[in-house]
């Protein structure tokens, strides 16, 4: 259990998308059990799902690389700020 913890924090976005993709398949399954796909229809399905799980997590971290270059702005000014002799 350590083990899944320690992978989870050292990667989120890997997590993420193993979770999203569990949860769509699962969605997926459980909506489309009566059409009557074959199974190379199936596995498509599955793989595109998949695929696109990891999609949305890519774009969500969109947002979070631009807050850490935000962060790391702020921390660059705040150091400059702090070697300049004020007048």
């Amino acid at each position: 259990m350590e083990g899944i913890k320690k992978f989870a924090g050292n990667h989120p976005q890997i997590t993420s998308w193993i979770v999203l993709a569990i949860g769509m398949v699962i969605i997926l399954v459980w909506s489309a059990r009566d059409v009557g796909f074959t199974p190379g229809q199936w596995a498509a399905l599955i793989v595109t799902t998949i695929l696109l799980a990891g999609a949305c997590v890519w774009i969500i971290g969109w947002e979070d690389d631009e807050d850490e270059v935000v962060q790391e702005n702020r921390m660059v000014d705040a150091g400059e700020a702090e070697e300049k002799p004020s007048e």
